[in-house]
């Protein structure tokens, strides 16, 4: 069965043209021409993956991510008019997992799709019972739950992917590319600059307990530091 996906876009001409490209390739596809309406039918519908406008009337992307990144795992694809790295980032940081800017290519936008929703699988399929316990973390695979501690961790499922790669592997140095590469695939078309983003995301969401056991590697990257620590 095709993946279901929601296109939520205000320019009727630009949304109709997605949603007919979308149906030749064999998506089931949803339209909504508005933010406020897009929660309900988000729930209704139950989409694999989101093609998601900045500006909206009545209720813009970045609300709309904030709802729903911490609900069941949904790609989400960013359109926007904009071209300045700050509201990139800011899609970013609230849990797209890819950028266009407009005007875009069609074949591009699907190429993305495609490539965003064989990640989303390959993360999918992979073994969900592992339990990772290091230094006072605690990772849940099967929940995609995170504790610092006692305190359960408010994760971004981008976030969640991040800290439990670098934990499984105490000591690892990764490159920002190998963690670009691994967690967003190698197709992502995003820069280096996401990584750092979501590191310090991860930092401040850890706490000041916790936040140092994700250690800079200066000129290379990142990794976690090993052995049980004080925690």
């Amino acid at each position: 069965m095709k993946e279901k996906i929601m296109v939520i876009e205000d320019e009727q001409r630009i949304a109709d043209a997605i949603a007919y490209a979308l149906k030749r390739e064999g998506y089931t596809v949803e339209v909504v021409y508005r933010g406020d309406e897009a929660i309900k039918k988000l729930q209704e519908f139950g989409p694999d993956a989101i093609i998601l406008d900045v500006m909206l009337p009545g209720m813009d992307g970045y609300e709309i991510l904030k709802k729903i990144q911490n609900a069941e795992r949904i790609g989400v694809i960013m359109l926007t008019a904009k071209e300045d790295i700050v509201n990139k980032i800011l899609g970013l940081e609230l849990g797209a997992d890819d950028y266009m800017t407009k005007p875009f290519d069609m074949r591009e936008l699907l190429a993305r799709l495609k490539s965003l929703i064989r990640r989303m699988q390959k993360v999918e399929t992979k073994k969900d019972n592992e339990e990772i316990n290091l230094r006072g973390i605690e990772l849940h695979a099967d929940k995609r739950t995170a504790y610092a501690g006692d305190k359960l961790l408010d994760l971004t499922p981008k976030e969640f992917d991040l800290l439990k790669l670098l934990v499984a592997s105490p000591e690892r140095v990764f490159s920002r590319e190998q963690l670009l590469d691994l967690i967003w695939g190698m197709e992502y078309y995003g820069g280096t600059r996401t990584v750092d983003i979501h590191i310090q995301r991860l930092r401040k969401k850890l706490g000041t307990d916790y936040n140092d056991i994700i250690q800079t590697v200066h000129g290379i990257g990142y990794k976690v530091l090993g052995g049980h620590g004080e925690n």
